[in-house]
C-alpha cells in the first residue's frame, strides 16, 4: 500500500506526465478517440431533452428516463464487466462494448415512443459500461511515457468527451432530436474500426474476476465510506445534468453552449487544478471544501434569476471536476483488494444516484416547485461530505491521504463521468 503524509507531492504530476502525452502509439489514440465519443454519449441528450419532450409527447419525468435507464443498467453492468474482461481480454470486451453502443445509439435514433428510447438507452448503457470500465486499463498498457501519462489522457479525453456531447447534441439536435443518435452510433462505429486496426490484443489477467469479487470487496470500511459519500454526490451531479436543462429551457443551441462551457470547466480542473490542490490540501480536505461549495453553488443555481441559473450551471463542473478526480483516487487507493474490483464495487454503489436523481428530481418538482430539487441536491452534497467528514479515520488511515499519481498505479477506470 503506498503511503504518503498528505503533504506536497513530489514534484507536479501533471507536468511530469505532459511531456510524453502526445508521443503514443497509433493503438493509444485509437482507444482515447473511441472514448471520448463515450463519454460524449452521457452529456449528449442534455439540449435535447426538451425537444425529445416535446417530439415524442413525453413528460419532463419521463424523458429524464434516458439518464435513469442509461445508468441503472451502467450500475449492475459493473459486477458483469470484470468477469467478461478477466475471460475474453481487453481488446474483445472493448470491441463487444462499442459494436452494443453502435447498434442501441442507432437504434434510439428510430424510436417512436420515450418507452422505446429509455430501452435502448439502457442497452448502450450496457456497451458504455464494458467500454469505459476497461479503456483505461488499456491505454495504459499500450501506451508509452509510463501510467501518469496514460491518466492523463484518459482523463483529457473523459473532459473533452463531457464538454463536446453537448455540443454535438446542439448542433445534431437543432434539425431534429433524433441525429444525435446516428451520430454517435456512426463515431462509435468508426472507433470500432480504428481499435480493430490499430490495437493488439491485450492479456488476460492471471485470476479470473468472479461476479460477487466486487460486493465483497465493500466489506472494506474505507472503500465502502468512499462509495457512500460518492452516492450522495452522485445524486446532486445528475441533478445538474438531466434536470437543469429543463429549468433553463433554452434552445439545443443556447443549452448545448452553455453544457459547453460545463464541460471545459470539468476537464481543466480534473486534470489540472484538482492535482495541484490535493498535493497542497489532501484529497479529504479538497474533497470536503469542494462538495460544501457545489451544495452552495446548486442551491443558488435553484433560487437565483435565470442569469444566475446559466452561471451556476457552468460553475458547477469546476466543482465537479475536483470531486471526480479525488473520487477515483479514494476508490482505486483505500482498500487492499485489487483495483479493478474495488473500482466496480465503488461504481456499483454510486451509480445507483446517476439513476435515481433523473427520474425523482422532476417528481420532486411536481411534488412541491421548482426550487425543492436543488435544495435536495444540495443536501445530497452536503451529506457526501459530512460522510468524508466522519468517516476520515477510515479513509485517512488505509488511503493515508492519497497523492494524485496514486490512482494510476493499476491503470484502471473509476468513470469519473
Amino acid at each position: 500500500m503506498h503511503t504518503s503524509t498528505g503533504g506536497p507531492a513530489d514534484g507536479d504530476p501533471f507536468e511530469a506526465a505532459t511531456g510524453s502525452l502526445l508521443r503514443q502509439p497509433k493503438a493509444v489514440w485509437a482507444t482515447a478517440g473511441a472514448s471520448v465519443v463515450a463519454f460524449m454519449g452521457i452529456g449528449l441528450v442534455d439540449p435535447i431533452l426538451p425537444s425529445i419532450a416535446k417530439g415524442l409527447d413525453a413528460t419532463p419525468s419521463q424523458v429524464s428516463l434516458l439518464f435513469t435507464s442509461y445508468f441503472l443498467i451502467t450500475a449492475v453492468a459493473m459486477l458483469v464487466t470484470g468477469f467478461v474482461s478477466s475471460r475474453i481480454g481487453g481488446k474483445k470486451t472493448l470491441l463487444l462494448g462499442l459494436a452494443l453502443v453502435v447498434v442501441f445509439a442507432a437504434l434510439a435514433g428510430t424510436s417512436g415512443s420515450v418507452g422505446e428510447l429509455v430501452g435502448f438507452r439502457a442497452g448502450w448503457g450496457l456497451g458504455n459500461a464494458l467500454f469505459v470500465s476497461t479503456a483505461l486499463a488499456v491505454i495504459v498498457g499500450a501506451a508509452a511515457g509510463g501510467s501518469s501519462a496514460a491518466i492523463l489522457l484518459y482523463e483529457s479525453a473523459l473532459g473533452l468527451g463531457m464538454a463536446c456531447g453537448p455540443l454535438l447534441g446542439a448542433l445534431l439536435g437543432d434539425a431534429s432530436w433524433r441525429y444525435p443518435f446516428f451520430g454517435t452510433a456512426f463515431l462509435m462505429a468508426v472507433g470500432f474500426l480504428c481499435i480493430t486496426v490499430f490495437l493488439k490484443e491485450q492479456p488476460k489477467p492471471a485470476r479470473k474476476t468472479s461476479l460477487l469479487d466486487p460486493i465483497k470487496a465493500l466489506g472494506h470500511g474505507g472503500l465502502a465510506s468512499a462509495a457512500v459519500s460518492a452516492f450522495f454526490y452522485n445524486y446532486t451531479f445528475f441533478t445538474v445534468l438531466a434536470f437543469t436543462p429543463f429549468v433553463l429551457n433554452m434552445s439545443p443551441y443556447k443549452s448545448g453552449a452553455v453544457f459547453f462551457c460545463w464541460g471545459v470547466l470539468l476537464a481543466v480542473f480534473s486534470v489540472i487544478v484538482a492535482p495541484r490542490l490535493q498535493a497542497r490540501f489532501g484529497s479529504l480536505k479538497v474533497l470536503g471544501g469542494s462538495l460544501v461549495l457545489l451544495a452552495a453553488d446548486v442551491l443558488v443555481l435553484g433560487y437565483g434569476s435565470h442569469t444566475t441559473a446559466v452561471v451556476c450551471t457552468i460553475l458547477s463542473g469546476a466543482f465537479i471536476g475536483v470531486n471526480n478526480t479525488v473520487y477515483t483516487e479514494l476508490a482505486l487507493g483505500v482498500s487492499d483488494a485489487p483495483r479493478p474490483v474495488a473500482s466496480a464495487g465503488y461504481n456499483f454503489v454510486r451509480w445507483f444516484a446517476a439513476a435515481a436523481a433523473p427520474y425523482f428530481a422532476p417528481k420532486i418538482e411536481e411534488w412541491s416547485d421548482i426550487h425543492m430539487p436543488f435544495v435536495v441536491a444540495a443536501v445530497t452534497a452536503v451529506t457526501g461530505a459530512a460522510v468524508v467528514l466522519v468517516r476520515r479515520r477510515a479513509l485517512t488511515d488505509d488511503a493515508e491521504e492519497l497523492r494524485p499519481q496514486h490512482a494510476t498505479e493499476d491503470g484502471v477506470a473509476v468513470f469519473a463521468g
